[in-house]
């Protein structure tokens, strides 16, 4: 049966983005290959999924201002996860369970399976002052575009006693012939993900607390995804340290389906940039285990509010399990948007060495320090520079303290901040940076993947230069190649 007042809502929410979508396109800080809503404010990826050959990204969504408000779901699809075509709102607030005449609720983070010929979105309702505050809904569509909720939601309307009112974003996966769904939730300061199953989506069984924070690692966990990879699981979460928070964080172990544990072995941040948050995987049809994550954080300043939107999501990342160690590479479809090659063969730099002319300003570069050959300890990369090099990015390498820092002191009119990541060298003796850059965003990916840092900058459009520097000695480059990427948005 069509639920009337949904269909209400959800075109009132489609008409406001056909009246204002183009009120954005001219804004400076619009990106030119990442994923962006059409106007108003996006924040976490929900329900990643391929359904009839198509990826489908939904995602948190408020179409009426570019702050955060009453959430819905938003939705697009693509063939390739680069090219993304726009599709209506799936979920829009509408009932008891997600629907209320207070200023917090909506249609809260969750994820997405194909069941048959049917795709079902699982989401966190919440209504701030209802009792429970936050339960289980499902919705489904026959054709990818137009969703129904269930007419017996909520599917879970109770938190279990393992958990509290903090009980959201279902992460639901199929093993053998059952659904597992692991919720986040809290309760005596530890985070936890809380495990059900199910046969059929619809009447979930309560089967205890699948992992829960050792101490260390956040008081509440948001976006619980756990999935197998390998012959291993993972287990990604993004903490909560009280109100604030924190860097996801992933931890490699085993799943134990018999008795409904995950056994927790290696723990390490996900990404150590300011900007990742809420990644959600899913599992394609050539088998990869793909990733995205929102490009932006919590209570931090966002230039483009200013133009009427706000928000985006990092690039595809293929998740592959090298011992235990959960590296993220690039999607291979992104090298169809690779023109103007260019190439520098080895050399030393001494001083301050300017290769603008290998650089474009939205583009991926890949640069390999030869180690051996380099009697620097400290030296890098200044990214989006002016003329003068009082605006810039600065990535470096600090071989002393085994580090290597994305500093953002100076980048523009965003957020300021350094981050840091634990900095190896391979074993030939090289550090590998590929870096890709959009006109306000900069993803480090350091060694294949071993390590990520990924913030978002707003630099002035003039502040174009690329720039290679030592703090003293000799850097020696055995190679950097670099393309331009071309602009996705029609």
């Amino acid at each position: 049966m069509t639920n009337t007042k949904h269909v209400e809502v959800l075109k009132k929410a489609n008409d406001e983005i056909a009246r204002n979508k183009g009120k954005v396109e001219n804004s400076p800080y619009r990106l030119k290959y990442h994923f962006m809503a059409p106007v108003g404010w996006i924040n976490d990826p929900n329900g990643l999924v391929q359904y009839k050959g198509e990826y489908h990204l939904f995602y948190q969504y408020y179409p009426y201002a570019s702050s955060w408000g009453p959430m819905h779901w938003g939705h697009a699809k693509s063939k390739n996860l680069v090219n993304w075509e726009h599709l209506p709102v799936a979920l829009a607030p509408s009932e008891s369970y997600d629907s209320g005449d207070v200023e917090g609720y909506g249609c809260f983070s969750g994820s997405a399976v194909v069941d048959g010929d049917e795709l079902v979105l699982i989401y966190t309702g919440h209504v701030d002052g209802n009792e429970p505050q936050q339960v289980q809904a499902i919705a489904t569509s026959k054709d990818g575009i137009s969703f129904e909720k269930y007419d017996q939601n909520p599917v879970i309307g109770q938190f279990p006693v393992d958990g509290s009112k903090d009980f959201r974003d279902p992460k639901v996966w199929k093993y053998e012939d059952t659904w597992y769904m692991v919720v986040g939730s809290k309760k005596d300061g530890k985070g936890k993900a809380l495990l059900y199953v199910s046969t059929d989506l619809k009447q979930w069984d309560y089967k205890g607390v699948a992992a829960e924070s050792d101490g260390t690692q956040g008081d509440m966990w948001e976006c619980p995804d756990l999935f197998p990879i390998d012959d291993r699981h993972a287990l990604i979460v993004s903490p909560m340290y009280g109100t604030q928070n924190e860097k996801p964080f992933y931890v490699i172990g085993d799943m134990n389906y018999e008795e409904d544990i995950f056994t927790q072995e290696t723990c390490r941040t996900l990404d150590y940039g300011f900007d990742f948050y809420a990644p959600q995987t899913l599992i394609d049809e050539q088998g990869r285990r793909i990733m995205i994550g929102w490009m932006e954080k919590w209570l931090t300043k966002m230039p483009s509010q200013e133009h009427g939107w706000a928000g985006a999501m990092g690039i595809p990342r293929e998740l592959v399990l090298e011992g235990d160690v959960l590296k993220q590479k690039p999607v291979a479809e992104l090298a169809d948007l690779r023109s103007d090659f260019k190439k520098i063969e080895p050399f030393e730099v001494v001083e301050t060495t300017n290769v603008n002319e290998l650089q474009e300003t939205v583009s991926e570069t890949s640069i390999d320090f030869n180690i051996k050959e380099t009697d620097a300890t400290v030296f890098g990369i200044h990214l989006r520079c002016s003329e003068d090099g009082t605006e810039r990015t600065e990535i470096l390498l600090d071989l002393e303290k085994k580090e290597i820092v994305m500093d953002r002191e100076h980048s523009g009119c965003g957020e300021k901040g350094i981050s840091k990541a634990p900095l190896t060298v391979t074993d030939d003796g090289t550090v590998n940076l590929r870096i890709f850059m959009d006109t306000t965003s900069v993803e480090l990916f350091v060694n294949d993947g071993e390590k990520v840092i990924t913030n978002r900058i707003f630099p002035d459009a003039d502040s174009t230069q690329f720039k290679l520097f030592t703090n003293g000695g000799k850097v020696s480059i055995n190679r950097i190649e670099s393309w331009k990427l071309d602009f996705v948005w029609k």
